[in-house]
């Protein structure tokens, strides 16, 4: 080996390391007497919770506790059943986050007395005895994101839009993935009324893209201002979850601290 050549070995060696230690220290740990150290993900309609590892990534390697929901899909009871068998296995209280229809999941079962806050990723935010559909009225959704229903009363998103639709900031195969891999959910749910509002009595943070193409950005705003929810906007499509795992994880982590303060 050359002179030359042991030089650029060195350099890439070093740059390498310099790359992986800022990656592993992207974000500070938790203080140890930090009250609120667990988090819920749940996802939304259309996906699974796998689209959440980078946010689950970001947050252990901070030393919170993340636990993801799988919801079937198949109704708002059903849903919030599966959310509520994770909260219920948390060892004290938690942040709950909602992704899309997870919004509506975590809005319901929010109410839960381990929940310290909620955070709504790009998601729907009904008030108690509204429906999730009765949030699109008088806004208008975006022409790229087209859902079929299949005869049973499922829905998916037409696999032609799927990108453009709700991951136009994912990799071609990433988008791929998540477009066949799409979960459909039972189009009936979207008409049931909610019991309870957790937002009403619950700290809530809102993460809106703005280049989300499954929802009207104005209804997005509506619902989150209406909640009294601390926004950040981020340019992302409507897979922010899996896109932008880092300024996720970062609005988390406020609500998990903010509430650290308040939760006895």
């Amino acid at each position: 080996m050359n002179t030359k050549t042991r030089i650029l070995l060195a350099a890439t060696v070093v740059s390498a390391g310099a790359a992986t230690a800022t990656l592993a220290h992207s974000a500070d740990p938790i203080s140890q007497d930090q009250e609120v150290r667990n988090v819920v993900l749940v996802h939304g309609a259309f996906a699974d919770g796998s689209g959440w590892r980078g946010v689950y990534d970001e947050l252990t390697q901070r030393g919170y506790k993340v636990t993801i929901v799988q919801n079937p899909l198949t109704s708002l009871a059903d849903d919030v059943a599966a959310t509520k068998r994770a909260i219920d296995r948390q060892d004290g209280p938690a942040i709950l986050v909602g992704h899309s229809w997870g919004g509506t999941v975590i809005t319901e079962a929010g109410v839960d007395p381990k929940v310290a806050g909620l955070v709504y990723v790009s998601a729907l935010a009904p008030d108690a005895g509204e429906t999730t559909a009765d949030q699109y009225a008088g806004f208008t959704t975006p022409p790229e994101f087209v859902l079929e229903t299949h005869t049973d009363g499922f829905g998916f998103v037409k696999p032609e839009n799927f990108k453009s639709g709700f991951a136009a900031d994912a990799s071609d195969a990433d988008a791929a993935f998540l477009r066949d891999s799409q979960v459909p959910i039972n189009m009936s749910a979207f008409g049931t009324k909610l019991d309870h509002a957790a937002w009403r009595t619950k700290p809530s943070w809102a993460v809106i893209a703005t280049q989300d193409k499954a929802f009207d950005g104005r209804m997005l705003h509506k619902m989150a201002e209406r909640m009294g929810a601390k926004i950040t906007e981020v340019d992302a499509s409507h897979a922010l979850f899996m896109t932008q795992p880092k300024v996720v994880a970062d609005v988390i982590d406020q609500a998990a601290q903010g509430n650290s303060n308040t939760v006895r």
